[in-house]
């Protein structure tokens, strides 16, 4: 038995117990055991964490982690070019090693930055192979991970089946379900192309498997015409909608939709940053709010940005009050009264929501005791920081990797003192180097 004990730090529990200007937090193995003003435990590591802002691990909903090694090439494409220049073009000459070392360093990263739950959208898959080295990469880093296993999407060759008319590989999920069964930080869900990218012959086909597997099906809706008009009724109609249906972006999606998808319980993830650069259209945040639901965040593509859940957060927020007061305006011709939204709601889109979506808000998402022990340390002392007059504030609008001092999963330290812990980033870093000039020079860029 491992206990840790971190003391005197600012705690946003983002539970009932809400924000605690001091506490003491107390973990036992993998699990947080106690948080309170002060505790006493002669037998664990104190860490002296004065000055500090803790908060739950931060939780990506979703980002395409095989794309690590081509880190700022998408970053002028708009989503037509990126489906032409990506889908079509980069992705196609990515070999296992690719996938390993794209989604281990993505993975670092992504704990670097306070992400202790990934949402690994992996859709560059063509064989065995490609998944079991994307898998081992996201084992190797120490992240929790949910991988949601996909499809490649190239252009058909002549005579070939396009990928729209492929069911998805349901042999290929089950092995992978079987081989990680149980894992510690693992777990093994379905990324499928749904009514907006393929037949309804296709739709019908993986929403029943995922439904039959017990696994999320994860789809992108948006992003041009879909190839299934009226599909999403077929599919409503066959009571294959739930809890377990997770939509990406979701711009196609009318009001009258949104609202019974809600009301079945679905959950939606938002790419706020990425959305607005590359033409999706404005986030769904404020419609889901209007009808008393919240997105989870995702960064999406780090071709096309930074991998900072932090940065989500904002993004997500600046740009849904920016288009609040906008409608005020228009409709009253002055400013707003009040702000739409506090900080803390947008907090909780990459924390609460996170871990709502992925079906594990009962082990991660909040800090309380018998959850999960993930959570971030945040240098509140710093030149960046201070003064902190509001936590919750200035961890949404002032923080930054800068001050991402230490993060824990499951009870273990993936980063302390501002470095990622028993981890020699040279190699790995010369090999995504490697893999990135290796890829991008195939396709003359």
């Amino acid at each position: 038995m491992t206990r840790t004990l971190i003391r005197g730090a600012t705690v946003i529990t983002m539970d009932a117990a809400g924000v605690l200007p001091v506490a003491d937090i107390l973990i036992t193995d993998d699990r947080l055991t106690e948080i309170a003003p002060y505790i006493a435990a002669d037998d664990a590591e104190i860490i002296d964490a004065a000055g500090c802002i803790v908060i739950p691990g931060l939780i990506n909903a979703h980002m395409h982690t095989w794309q690590t090694a081509l880190r700022g090439v998408a970053a002028n494409w708009t989503l037509t070019e990126y489906f032409r220049k990506m889908h079509a073009g980069l992705a196609t000459v990515f070999e296992p090693d690719d996938l390993y070392i794209a989604t281990l360093v993505g993975a670092l990263n992504q704990l670097n930055c306070g992400t202790t739950t990934l949402g690994d959208w992996c859709h560059n898959n063509r064989t065995s192979t490609h998944n079991d080295a994307a898998v081992a990469g996201l084992l190797e880093s120490g992240i929790r991970a949910a991988f949601f296993h996909g499809t490649p999407k190239p252009d058909p060759k002549p005579g070939e089946t396009p990928f729209w008319e492929v069911p998805h590989p349901r042999a290929e999920v089950e092995r992978l379900l079987k081989q990680h069964q149980g894992a510690e930080l693992l777990t093994v869900h379905a990324a499928v192309l749904g009514p907006h990218y393929s037949t309804l012959e296709v739709a019908l086909h993986d929403f029943r498997m995922a439904r039959e597997l017990g696994v999320i099906a994860s789809l992108h809706q948006g992003g041009g015409p879909a190839r299934t008009p009226g599909g999403w009724d077929v599919l409503e109609a066959e009571g294959l909608l739930g809890s377990h249906v997770n939509i990406v972006h979701g711009h196609a999606l009318d009001d009258a939709q949104l609202k019974r998808f809600c009301d079945l319980g679905m959950s939606f993830s938002a790419a706020a940053e990425n959305e607005m650069s590359q033409g999706h259209g404005h986030p769904l945040t404020g419609r889901l709010r209007r009808l008393g639901h919240a997105p989870s965040l995702g960064v999406d593509l780090e071709s096309v940005l930074s991998g900072d859940m932090l940065t989500q957060a904002r993004v997500a927020l600046g740009i849904q009050r920016s288009l609040d007061n906008v409608a005020h305006r228009e409709a009253f011709g002055t400013i707003p009264p009040t702000t739409t939204i506090p900080v803390m709601e947008a907090l909780s889109w990459v924390t609460v929501e996170g871990a709502r979506m992925l079906g594990q808000l009962d082990r991660i998402g909040t800090l309380a005791a018998g959850k999960q022990a993930d959570l971030v340390v945040l240098r509140a002392d710093d030149l960046n920081m201070q003064p902190a007059h509001d936590p919750v504030a200035s961890v949404v609008f002032q923080a930054s990797l800068a001050n991402v001092d230490s993060v824990m999963v499951a009870g273990r330290w993936k980063k302390r003192n501002g470095r990622l812990v028993d981890v020699d980033l040279s190699p790995k870093i010369a090999a995504l180097n490697a893999s990135g000039r290796k890829i991008a020079g195939a396709m003359g860029l």
